[in-house]
């Protein structure tokens, strides 16, 4: 299976600048005591990208480059790079792909639509949903046949409330945020369920509830939590880390709803400053200046080896005092996707057959 790169060398943007040197970054705003950094744990992979990073690097392996898949199969910069070096090809819609070829669905999930259109292009097929986000799909196959109105709690346009409106249409509606409660109007106020993105801030989705249930209070709950266990895993860990950070740097990509979200959270919970960034040579020395502790994590969908070169950098600075604050401990592995372990078997490997944090070693 091909490896993940283990040094930053993939879609680096450049720093148009010369680098101020640690001495030169103490000189201009000195710091009383000693510089520390507090690391988030748990952080990084979960279980479900792990799993879907996986599927793509064994399709490669077993079938062959090119392996296409339908929108990014995590949303991390790095992540797409390493995997497009290896032959995956991203496309936006079934369409783009040649009629007979390997398409993989992304661990965001897709809506029953698409997996028609790649039926009619006779395309094969692989299922890198996560299992979480197949959960939630589901539940609202399954609210929608009883006839509820369903209030999808996420943002427009991401892949992933895309995928599970795609379910049931005629019964979803989404809930950007707590603001736009006000506007949801429903058939009938017995029967109604909330439902969530898996990658939300759990705070501003517990206060969207709250206002929901004000105007629907007969209003039902998902039989279990929606957010996964990894986003609100992540999050409690910067809540311990912000009231004591005067910088939070989160590594993620933009387009990343959790990564975003850690970045919100850790202003909402006392950082002074909290900053996202793709890559350690995005990270600006100017936010040094005057800082002791330094909180650093990572988004669900993040290889650790990007983690460790901002601890690098960091280390760099002066911040090469690193304690790790544990939170939680995460040993959740999936199986990979069941089209893909027919392969697998049939081959004689019994390498990777699960994803999840452990098991993959830190490249």
């Amino acid at each position: 299976m091909g490896a993940m790169p283990t040094t930053v060398d993939l879609a680096m943007p450049t720093v148009p600048r010369r680098r101020r040197s640690p001495e030169e970054v103490a000189a201009a705003a000195p710091v009383a005591g000693p510089r520390k950094v507090l690391l988030a744990s748990p952080r990084g992979y979960c279980a479900g990208v792990d799993r879907a990073v996986i599927a793509v690097e064994k399709a490669l392996e077993h079938y062959g480059a090119p392996v296409y898949v339908r929108k990014e199969i995590v949303h991390n910069k790095f992540v797409v790079s390493s995997l497009e070096e290896q032959g995956a090809v991203f496309v936006e819609e079934t369409d783009e792909v040649p009629e007979g070829s390997l398409l993989i669905f992304s661990a965001h999930g897709v809506s029953p639509a698409v997996v028609e259109s790649a039926k009619e292009r006779e395309l094969r097929t692989i299922d890198a949903t996560c299992p979480l986000v197949t959960k939630v799909h589901r539940e609202a196959v399954r609210f929608a046949r009883n006839d509820y109105d369903i209030l999808l709690i996420g943002h427009d346009g991401h892949e992933e409330v895309e995928g599970t409106a795609g379910e049931a249409p005629e019964h979803i509606q989404v809930v950007n945020s707590p603001d736009e409660v006000d506007r949801v109007v429903v058939r009938d106020p017995e029967r109604v369920v909330w439902l969530s993105q898996t990658t939300l801030s759990v705070d501003e989705t517990l206060e969207t509830v709250q206002r929901l249930r004000e105007r629907f209070p007969s209003l039902q709950d998902p039989p279990s939590d929606d957010i996964c266990y990894a986003t609100s895993n992540r999050q409690t860990a910067i809540k311990r880390i912000a009231p004591d950070a005067d910088l939070v740097i989160v590594v993620g990509s933009a387009n990343s709803s959790n990564s975003v979200r850690l970045k919100e959270v850790a202003l909402e919970y006392g950082a002074r400053r909290a900053e996202r960034v793709d890559f350690a040579n995005q990270v600006d020395e100017a936010w040094f200046e005057g800082v002791a502790t330094v909180g650093v994590t990572s988004g669900a969908s993040v290889p650790e080896v990007l983690v460790q070169d901002v601890l690098r950098l960091l280390a760099e600075y002066g911040y090469g005092d690193v304690e790790e604050v544990v939170t939680a401990e995460e040993d959740v592995l999936f199986s990979l996707p069941k089209e893909l372990r027919a392969r697998l078997t049939a081959a004689g490997d019994t390498s990777h057959r699960l994803g999840g944090r452990g098991a993959r070693p830190t490249r």
